[in-house]
């Protein structure tokens, strides 16, 4: 059986057909960098699967839904340069 793809469609590999390799690296990154921090920090279970849960959701859900199945980390760039050099897009009409 042969597929046909056009050439403007733009093919990306994919971890489980959602989630970027580089974005499922730096989620794991994330994670190990939480978790031993909750494990430094507190002794309490509760506390930290707490804590985990907390920091680590919703990086997942955003990577799961992201802008187009963009890449998480130019994502989390566009971010930051918009607000260290955020400016007025909208201007008034004078008149």
């Amino acid at each position: 059986m042969k597929f046909i793809f056009p050439q403007n469609y733009n093919f990306k590999h994919k971890i489980l057909g959602i989630i970027d390799p580089h974005t499922a690296i730096f989620n794991i990154i994330w994670y190990a960098f939480i978790f031993c921090l909750t494990s430094l920090i507190f002794d309490n279970l509760n506390i930290k699967i707490c804590f985990i849960i907390i920091f680590c959701l919703p990086l997942t859900l955003f990577s799961i839904v992201s802008l187009k199945q963009e890449n998480i980390l130019y994502v989390l760039l566009y971010i930051s340069r918009f607000f260290l050099y955020n400016k007025v897009y909208l201007y008034y009409k004078k008149g």
